[in-house]
């Protein structure tokens, strides 16, 4: 098949130049060639021919672009050409000359000319020759360019070579061959995967025929460049009339799960204000938790743990906000102040790395005064745990690298830390298309009192966001509300609250309900890049879904309307925008509150949000099958909606006003709700008046079989069509079906890769660069696509904005993928697929299109008027468009459809039955490009149209009625099925399976007891009819569904799962037989709800019966078993090819179990059975006395698949034997791999050990290339050259490093650094060179306990985790980097050896840059002191060491049906009822003699040579409990009093009278010896309990240790290997046995030669020589010479002996979570511990380490006050004016303030100077290792007992200034961190406010190593701009001493005795005016009231004036008048 294209000319082109076309189809572009210098007429005059894989469809598009052609620019584009082939379809050869368009899509006067072929299938040839393949155009320059290789429509099996190589491409052949390549493919994938499953040949891609072709194409071309395209299953013409059906059934969101949300808050600094009494208060949603109070002090320390539960949906919990806020002084009576507030909701902390913040700082804010800033921060850690989740603690070491606050805030990754205030503005414009919200009663009753019909309806909208609501207005009565308000929020940006609830909601007295919610996602509507735009949206409509629309008063889906669960119909739609302003907190003008405001917008234009298009919706039910047999006795129809139009029921509430208008013209109301808008005349007589037939007629539906119903839609199938206006934003959802398609192919694609990777097929790299190729080019194609229709109406800044990210994104996705794709090797393969991985997340993301348009369509099926189930399906899958990639995925195509029930009635089993399921046909486009509609249906009916309208062309059908019909026969080969759910209570189930197909079904035989059926059976459906066109059947056959069930003996058989599945069709004139038939069989997988529950392996064939009738099929041979009756086995050709087998069956022994119908256990057996055969084990006689076999080996044959994927699951069962011959089944478990037991014979080709050397958790280990699941593989014969494991150290290699230097050669050297003390010398020497005092010197062995070790070690691991994480961070970067630098030239490998991996290479440049990092670190870093170690594993030991199954596996038994958990990965252990333990072993007869004739084999043993027996043993367990960390409060005051019990066998340890008292963090520090009897006690249970005083202990938590696991292991996990051996001190050996002794019981127990210990420190074990030194000191001192070093050394480099060689178990200590069986899954915190465990038949071990608890040695600290200099001066002098100070200093240390201490007072300071010489004594406990001062005293005169508390050692020193009356006023302080704090100031003026700001970067000393210190410290406070300023400074010396120290040279307080301190000398300025009276008269008089002095005296001048006056007045006025 070809389409060839003949370019002939160009004309009319303007202006001159070169030009050169460009023509594409189906993506592939070829480039003709350049013509010069052409003026108006270019005569190209070439061909071009592609080959095609699969039919051209109608719609198909062939492109032409003509450009300008420039050498240094890029081609200017003149005019393109578009064609669709339909015409060339029909035709097969056209000649067409046209105009060309520019980029407007406006035609230009440019003409074309060209002429088309289509050469379709001439045979069924599929190899293409060579040179078909290649066809290069005859052109002269050769300019022909792969672009992509979704050449053959995306089902390609071409592939196009990376540009730059000299070979245009690679065909990949197929080989018709039989492979398991498409197992799973329907079943398991989501994307479009079974479109290809139709087709002709199995695509197995033989890779030896790919590499030979491909050689011989382009000579000698690199196998690292072929790419493949997809090959997951039958690629050949697909016509594309069916999409894919949805596998997952039930809604997943809105079904409540637990979580527990855990809070420590640890301290809090920097709190603004003076002298405060903090609390912190813990909010989530309503509930609140507080911290106790700390007294006067602004950095509290707490260390206070909270924890939440909760059971809800994961969106309510991860919607919740959560707030931290300090509050001051808040006690019984006040409320206290609110300090600041943090918040954040659930789920951003979920979406955190291990779904928690560790050590973070919280910054708090006040929301009243958004201008302020910072008010402090809150360190804290925040957990989020859901089910099933696991969290990592990071171990609490040390507290340094925190104290960088800036550098640790509680913020995600990304988000800026200085984050500022933002308004958040919501705008509400208008709703339409609300419901009633009222019973019609009602209205009837108010249209009688008011006398006028009202709307039925009340709506305000709610917005919340950020934990604050704000709403709008009421309209009262209004089906189309408008509001024009705006809400406005006052949040921190970018918040950290992730979603914005909007609701509208029905405002009522009696109940205010919701009418719908719609949620935004600000991560959608806004892109945090540095390109990016800031939160924006709309004006656009948001459609609301939730319940079904008509009124009820008790709504019983009320829950979808308030956004949980997924809506079942249209509520509304709402036009809302959304805006973000960053405010500038600076400017006067702000409001500093950031309450929630509302205020009125003006309205927007009708045309704003786009132009109202008149959209038509198109359906057709080709059938509807399955429908519940409940539903079956009524009429069924079908109804489709979308929006309010086609609602006939419930639908539309026309507005009363609307309807007034209306009753003029007499309408009825009838046609009303039929919603015929015609927009205009013209248009009415265009569409004959089309009215809306939105559902299909009522029919009675006829029986399929005992469950399910049909209806009877056989030739004549219903139609609908809805006439719907809508603003046209069709653009929106192109643009998202875009990347939805590209990320189904994707998905699709990398499914494949897992799948070859899965089943170890060849070549996973070459499917993974095709997809890469696939990608990159859809990505390009994206860009060019997205970027039409700019300028259309209604588009929104968010529309801008996305495309513009969208298109950046695509760009740098395709760019990158193509980077990736040259990267992809076959060992990067799997970390390639994380990369590709992340990029369909990122895709999935970016379709999602926040803006909605045209609402979903919901079909709804409709009986007796009720509505009983629906499905919805979204617009924009079924939109239409004329460019491909843009159509809907589901438009215009048959879609198998499931109906299910609305709500929560859809959870559980209701949910997962199968309502109806129709194959219905959709098709949503303008109705103005209304003629394609009908074109994806199957062919071959005729158009039946309502008779009234029969005049007019343009109606659609009511029906259409179809002519053609096939006859065809199924057969359905049912194999079998594996890992069943369990449906019965014995654990198992008794299945079948019914097949349906069409509206016929058949049934399985049942099979009883059995979670892996295998049926062998061959279902028939004979006449199967199916409506349609031959061609088009055979490439696309309806699906078939087949469901499981259990059968039941009484009540309705219990539904397991469902899967689909596609039959390979045959018609008549095909012939049976390969490449095609007979089919294959394929695992599909099985679902339940959204879970899976197994796998169906099965194969579907679908034969047409010709005119010959059934006799021309192929022949089913007739049931060969007599015993099966009737039942037809799958034939021959189909079922498996099968060979012999032997299985080996290990038994070991049962454990746990539990009782069966209350009756015990007694005699259990063990029955294994596989594919029909089977062996039984001997019976335990007694299994309380002894639970172990007798015999331990037993084996069967069976015949099994050749193919390893096909084996059927192994079935272990026990059963206990009763009286008189009964069997009672106990437990079974089904083993469903047996790949890992099979054997694998050794490699006789390995004969040096460097080839089997593997790199396994960057150990070397040795195994002979099997796993070691496989343990018994024959020794490899080894040359006999010696391998030297040299122990030299060697100084520049770090410890932890091992390097390892492996050649090709058997001389391999591994170098491994032990021994330190020379390293640490000569770092000593450095330093002192570079003339630094060492301060620290060598630890002395006394002071050294176990403890040291245990710190040393922690340290460590932490120091290790930071390594690796900063590794992981520079491979990150590296590989960003090498991405962005588009590395194409990258070499092939370099590494032709076969045994080494380039990773080796890679580690050793990295320790080599570690080293590089080591030797400039170390300067800066105080040298460690040289302390032993042990392992810290922070996790359990199991984890590490593969649960210790390494020849002994457990086999979990269970019983009872499954519960139904979204997640399956959490064990039901409810199900659980014992465990067996044994192993397997499997392999093909006949085995190859060598095996058993090696010396020493027991045949009776079989595989498992070297097996322990496995009679009753005496172990001593040895305990060691250290500490538990994060343990869940038990108490109401948030604490837990917890203490141990240990329990094994029967024996339990109650460590009741230890308990620690009210502690989340206990350290126990405690051994227990508990001896024990393998097997009967074996299971050693570890518990943390609370204690009460009242009532019953509660558990807090428990670990469960299978110590038997462990002591059997080759690990020996005994007792762990320390690191050193020596005699005495704190690092003593603690096993009995000494290293030598172990390691010659090691070398007998291998067979292997040696030890020898040879001169000069050598020990050679089998051929490997290791070196070491050979001297130990005995306590006295004495050295004497020893081999244990040597042992040892051999010992902890175990894994590197060949054959059998694996890691010891070091000495360790592990960290174990503890569970509580109440809360399944969830950590209620972790245990740190370890277990010795000693067999009593040798010497009994030692006395156990002590590891007790560190007593806080007894200190203390003498501080004496000096002086204080440049003290604030706060007070006025009343006498004298002038400002001083009555100064005193107060000081305590932290956790003690009640026992603080005020020195005198020195008054009347007038420079700030004051004189104290007085002395403070604080005596206290501190604990050395952990720096930590311990303080233990009663929490409140209600505690029982004493608490004891850790905090830091602070000492606070305060400057106060003294008032007589009224409260002293707080001047400054500062706090001292007694372990490192800066140096204090030679003098007073040396001493500065940086010694406090710029702390971290000045020299710090610990008063614990110095003793004594002198100095002068500032004070500080915060001013009114939370600045720091110096208000004071103070001289005081800290003298610290040892508690027998301090007695013998006691000190008194104050000055007092003994060694006073002598009085100061200050100066006498107190009672100065006492003393001079005249001097302070004069400083009065003169100073302080002169002015009021004078102003005195002049206003007695004045009075004396007036008075006078007033008393010579009359005499002069008499004597005036008289005239005397």
């Amino acid at each position: 098949m070809a389409l060839v294209v003949y370019l002939k000319t160009v004309t009319e082109l303007r202006g001159k130049g070169d030009r050169i076309a460009k023509v594409t189809f189906r993506g592939l572009s070829f480039f003709s060639r350049v013509l010069e210098n052409c003026e108006d007429e270019a005569r190209f005059e070439q061909a071009f021919r592609w080959p095609i894989g699969s039919q051209v469809d109608g719609d198909e598009m062939l492109e032409i672009q003509v450009f300008n052609y420039s050498k240094v620019f890029t081609n200017r584009l003149i005019g393109t050409f578009r064609m669709v082939l339909q015409k060339v379809v029909e035709e097969g050869h056209l000649e067409v000359s046209d105009t060309l368009i520019d980029d407007n899509n406006t035609a230009i006067r440019t003409n074309i000319s060209i002429e088309i072929k289509y050469q379709t299938m001439d045979g069924s040839v599929k190899v293409w020759s060579d040179g078909e393949f290649l066809d290069i155009p005859d052109d002269c320059d050769g300019t022909f360019q792969f672009e992509t290789e979704s050449l053959l429509s995306g089902r390609s099996m071409s592939s196009g070579t990376s540009p730059g190589r000299s070979i245009h491409g690679i065909p990949t052949f197929r080989k018709t061959g039989k492979g398991v390549f498409s197992a799973m493919k329907l079943g398991k994938t989501r994307s479009s995967k079974d479109d290809h499953k139709k087709g002709d040949d199995p695509a197995i891609l033989d890779a030896e025929d790919l590499d030979r072709k491909a050689m011989r194409l382009g000579g000698g071309l690199d196998p690292d460049t072929i790419s493949l395209a997809s090959v997951t299953a039958v690629t050949t013409n697909v016509s594309n009339k069916r999409s894919k059906p949805d596998i997952k059934m039930e809604p997943s969101s809105g079904r409540p799960v637990d979580y527990q949300i855990s809070v420590t808050v640890i301290e809090a600094r920097q709190l603004v204000g003076l002298n405060m009494d903090p609390v912190v208060c813990v909010e989530i949603g309503e509930e609140k938790k507080y911290t106790s109070m700390k007294e006067s002090t602004n950095c509290p320390y707490y260390n206070e743990y909270f924890v939440f539960d909760f059971h809800v949906p994961p969106d309510v919990m991860f919607d919740k906000i959560l707030k931290i806020s300090v509050i001051h002084s808040k006690n019984l009576l006040r409320s206290g102040t609110l300090v600041g507030t943090f918040k954040l909701d659930v789920g951003t902390v979920y979406s955190q790395a291990e779904h928690q913040f560790h050590h973070k700082w919280a910054m708090l804010s006040d929301p009243d005064d958004i201008t302020a800033g910072c008010k402090g921060y809150v360190k804290c850690d925040i957990a989020v745990v859901g089910k099933g989740d696991n969290i990592k603690t990071p171990h609490k070491a040390n507290e340094t690298d925190e104290d960088d606050i800036e550098g640790n805030l509680l913020l995600p990754e990304g988000v800026p830390s200085e984050r500022q205030w933002a308004r958040f503005y919501v705008k509400i414009y208008r709703a339409e298309g609300l419901p009633k919200m009222n019973t019609s009663i009602m209205a009837n009753v108010k249209k009688a009192f008011i006398g006028e019909n009202r709307d039925l309806v009340d709506p305000y909208a709610l917005v919340q966001f950020a934990g604050q609501k704000g709403k709008t207005s009421v309209q009262k009565s209004s089906y189309e509300p408008i509001w024009n308000e705006q809400i406005v929020f006052t949040e921190m940006f970018p918040p950290l609250c992730r979603r914005l609830k909007i609701q509208i909601r029905d405002s009522d007295k009696v109940n205010d309900v919701a009418i719908g919610t719609h949620f935004i996602d600000l991560r959608k509507i806004a892109n945090d890049g540095d390109k990016g735009f800031l939160p924006t949206m709309g004006p656009a409509w948001v459609n609301m879904y939730g319940s079904t629309r008509n009124y009820t008063l008790m709504d019983e889906h009320q829950d979808l309307n308030e956004g949980l669960g997924e809506g079942v119909s249209f509520r509304a739609r709402l036009l809302i925008s959304v805006a973000v302003e960053i405010l500038d907190t600076s400017s006067a003008e702000i409001i500093s509150s950031s309450e929630v405001q509302m205020e009125p917008v003006s309205n927007i234009s009708e045309s704003a949000t786009g132009k109202m298009e008149e959209f038509f919706l198109f359906g057709s039910f080709l059938e509807a099958t399955m429908i519940d047999r409940k539903i079956g006795d009524k009429p069924i129809s079908f109804e489709a909606t979308i929006g309010n139009y086609g609602n006939q029921i419930d639908g539309v509430s026309k507005p009363a006003s609307a309807k007034k208008k209306k009753e003029g013209g007499g309408e009825s109301e009838e046609e009303e709700s039929e919603l015929i808008h015609n927009s205009s005349d013209e248009e009415a007589e265009d569409d004959g008046d089309l009215l809306s037939v939105p559902s299909t007629p009522p029919m009675k539906p006829v029986i399929t079989d005992r469950n399910y119903f049909h209806l009877p839609y056989f030739e004549k199938k219903p139609c609908i069509y809805i006439k719907s206006w809508w603003q046209d934003q069709r653009r929106r959802l192109y643009n998202s079906n875009i990347m939805d398609k590209i990320a189904d192919k994707l998905e699709e694609g990398l499914n494949d890769v897992q799948e070859i990777i899965k089943t170890e097929k060849a070549y996973p790299e070459r499917r993974l660069r095709g997809v890469l190729e696939e990608l990159s080019t859809s990505c390009s194609r994206f860009v060019t696509l997205a970027n039409k229709d700019q300028n259309l109406s209604g588009r929104t800044r968010l529309d801008r904005e996305r495309l513009k990210s969208c298109m950046r994104e695509m760009e740098s996705m395709g760019q990158q993928a193509k980077t990736i794709r040259s990267q992809v090797k076959r060992n990067t393969v799997r970390e390639k697929l994380k990369l590709v991985l992340n990029f369909l997340h990122r895709l999935r993301f970016l379709a999602d299109e926040p803006q909605h348009s045209i609402p979903d369509v919901f079909i709804w099926m409709i009986s007796n008027n009720k509505r009983i189930a629906y499905a919805r399906i979204p617009s924009k899958d079924i939109l239409f468009s004329i460019v491909d990639e843009e159509m809907g995925k589901d438009c215009g195509k048959v879609k198998a459809v499931f109906l299910r029930l609305p709500g929560k009635k859809g959870f559980g089993h209701a949910g997962w039955t199968v309502q109806a399921k129709l194959e219905i046909y959709l098709w949503l486009g303008l109705n103005k490009q209304r003629k394609d509609f009908l074109s994806g249906l199957p062919s071959g009916f005729e158009e039946n149209k309502a008779a009234k309208e029969m005049g007019i062309q343009a109606v659609p059908p009511v029906s259409l009625v179809y002519n053609m019909k096939q006859v065809f026969q199924l057969r359905a080969h049912m194999y079998q099925a594996r890992s069943l759910f369990a449906a019965d209570n014995s654990g198992l189930s008794d299945p079948f399976a019914r097949v349906f197909f069409s509206t016929h079904s058949q049934v399985t035989e049942v099979l009883s007891e059995t979670l892996c059926p295998t049926w062998d059976q061959l279902l028939v459906f004979d006449n199967v009819e199916l409506y349609g066109e031959a061609g088009e059947l055979r490439d696309d056959p309806p699906i078939i569904v087949i469901e499981l069930y259990d059968q039941d003996t009484v009540g309705k058989a219990e539904f397991i799962g469902r899967t689909f599945a596609k039959p390979l069709t045959k018609m008549v004139d095909e012939h049976y037989g390969p490449p095609r038939f007979p089919p294959q069989l394929e695992y599909y997988q099985i679902y339940r709800g959204n879970c899976t529950a197994g796998d169906l392996l099965a194969a579907f064939e679908l034969l047409q019966i010709g005119p010959a009738g059934r006799a021309a099929l192929p022949p089913i041979d007739g049931p060969t078993d007599s015993d099966r009756g009737p039942i037809l086995p799958v034939p021959l050709g189909i079922r498996p090819v099968l060979s012999r087998y032997r299985i080996e069956v290990l038994f070991w022994g049962l454990r746990d179990l539990k009782r069966i119908n209350l009756a015990q256990v007694d005699r259990p057996r063990v029955d294994i059975e596989c594919a029909g055969k089977g062996v039984q084990s001997a019976l335990i006689q007694n299994y309380k006395k002894n639970p172990n076999f007798s015999t331990l080996v037993k084996w069967f044959e069976v015949d099994l698949p050749e193919n390893e994927l096909l084996h059927p699951p192994l079935n272990i069962r026990v059963v206990d034997c009763r009286a008189f011959g009964r069997y009672t089944l106990v437990g079974s478990h089904a083993v469903t791999s047996l790949r890992k037991f099979i054997y694998s014979p050794p490699d006789k080709t390995a004969n040096n050990w460097a080839h089997t050397a593997r790199l396994a958790n960057g150990y070397m280990a040795l195994t002979n290339g099997t796993s070691h699941s496989r343990p018994h593989s024959r020794p490899i014969s080894y040359p006999s050259g010696d391998i030297v494991v040299n122990m030299d150290p060697e100084p520049n290699i770090k410890k932890m490093d091992t390097v390892v230097k492996i050649d090709a050669t058997t001389d391999a050297v591994v170098k491994v650094d032990l021994n330190e003390d020379d390293k640490e010398k000569e770092k000593k020497k450095k330093k002192k060179k570079k003339g630094e005092d060492v301060e620290e010197d060598e630890p002395d062995e006394s002071m050294l306990d176990w403890w040291s070790k245990y710190f040393a070690s922690i340290e460590t691991m932490m120091e290790n985790l930071r390594a690796q994480e900063a590794a992981l961070a520079e491979a990150e970067e590296r590989e960003d980097l090498e991405i962005a630098a588009e590395s194409a030239e990258i070499k092939a490998d370099e590494f032709p050896m076969k045994g080494t991996k380039p990773k080796e290479k890679s580690k050793e440049k990295k320790s080599s840059k570690d080293k590089k990092k080591n030797h400039d670190g170390t300067e800066k870093r105080p040298p460690k002191p040289k302390v032993d170690e042990l392992m810290v594993y922070n996790k359990e030991l199991e984890c590490e060491y593969g649960n210790f199954e390494d020849w002994l596996h457990t086999y979990n038994l269970y019983r009872g049906k499954a519960g139904d958990d979204d997640d399956h990965n959490v064990v039901d252990d409810d199900r659980i009822v014992g465990r067996f333990k044994g192993s397997l072993c499997m392999y093909k007869l006949p085995l190859s003699e060598e095996i058993t004739r090696e010396s020493g084999f027991d045949p009776n043993m079989g595989m498992f040579q070297s097996t322990p027996h496995n009679d009753p043993i005496n172990v001593l367990i040895r305990i060691y409990i250290i500490r538990a960390t994060d343990l869940h409060p038990a108490d109401i005051n948030g604490k837990a009093d917890p203490y141990i019990v240990i329990r094994l066998g029967k024996s339990e340890i109650r460590d009741k009278e230890n308990y620690i008292s009210k502690q989340l963090n206990p350290v126990f520090g405690k051994s227990f010896d508990i001896e024990a009897t393998f097997p009967m006690e074996s299971m050693l249970t570890v518990a943390v309990y609370d204690w009460d005083l009242v009532g019953t202990d509660d558990l807090i938590g428990e670990t469960k240790i299978d110590l038997e696991n462990r002591y059997y292991s080759k690990h020996r996990a005994t007792c762990g290997i320390a690191p050193n051996y020596s005699v005495h001190g704190y690092n003593v050996w603690r096993d009995p046995q000494k290293p030598t002794q172990i390691l010659a019981k090691l070398c007998k127990e291998g067979k292997l030669d040696g030890p020898h210990y040879g001169p000069g420190g050598r020990v050679k074990v089998a051929n490997r020589v290791f070196l070491g030194f050979t001297e130990i000191e005995d306590e006295s001192g004495l050295k004497k010479q020893t081999e244990e070093h040597l042992a040892l050394t051999v010992l902890r480099h175990w894994e590197e002996i060949p054959r059998v060689g694996c890691k010891l178990i070091p000495e360790h200590v592990e960290t174990r979570p503890l569970l509580n069986p109440d809360k399944p899954g969830i950590e209620q915190g972790r245990i740190e511990m370890w277990v010795d465990m000693f067999p009593m038949d040798i010497p009994a071990p030692g006395p156990a380490i002590d590891i007790s608890p560190r007593k806080p040695k007894r200190y203390e600290l003498r501080v004496i006050i000096w002086n204080t200099d440049e003290v604030i001066l706060e007070d006025d002098d009343y006498f004298t004016g002038e400002k001083s100070s009555d100064i005193f200093v107060r000081g305590w240390l932290k956790g003690q303030q009640e026992d603080k201490q005020d020195t005198d007072v020195h008054y009347h300071s007038l420079t700030g100077e004051g004189n104290f010489n007085w002395r403070f004594v604080y005596p206290f406990d501190y604990l050395m290792a952990e720096e930590k001062i311990v303080i233990s005293k009663k929490e409140s005169m209600f505690s029982w007992d004493e608490t004891e508390y850790k905090i830091p050692a602070r000492l606070t020193l305060q400057v106060w200034d003294a008032d007589h009356f009224s409260a002293d006023d707080f001047l400054g302080a500062i706090e001292l961190d007694l372990n490192k704090f800066p140096r204090g100031a030679k003098t007073a003026k040396q001493c500065s406010l940086n010694m406090v700001l710029k702390e971290h970067e000045l020299p710090t000393i610990s008063i614990f190593k110095q003793k004594r210190v002198k100095g002068w410290w500032p004070f500080v406070a915060r001013d009114e701009n939370d600045e720091f300023e110096l208000t004071g400074k103070v001289e005081a010396e800290l003298h610290l001493m040892s508690a027998e120290e301090a007695e013998k040279s006691p000190v008194g307080l104050g000055r007092n005795e003994p060694e006073p301190l002598e009085k100061p000398n200050r100066p006498d300025t107190t009672f100065l005016w006492f003393l001079s009276p005249l001097k302070a008269i004069r400083y009065l008089i003169c100073n302080r009231y002169k002015w009021l002095i004078i102003k005195i005296i002049l206003a007695l001048l004045l009075l004396i004036m007036v008075g006078l006056f007033l008393y010579s007045m009359p005499g002069y006025l008499v004597k005036k008048l008289l005239g005397a």
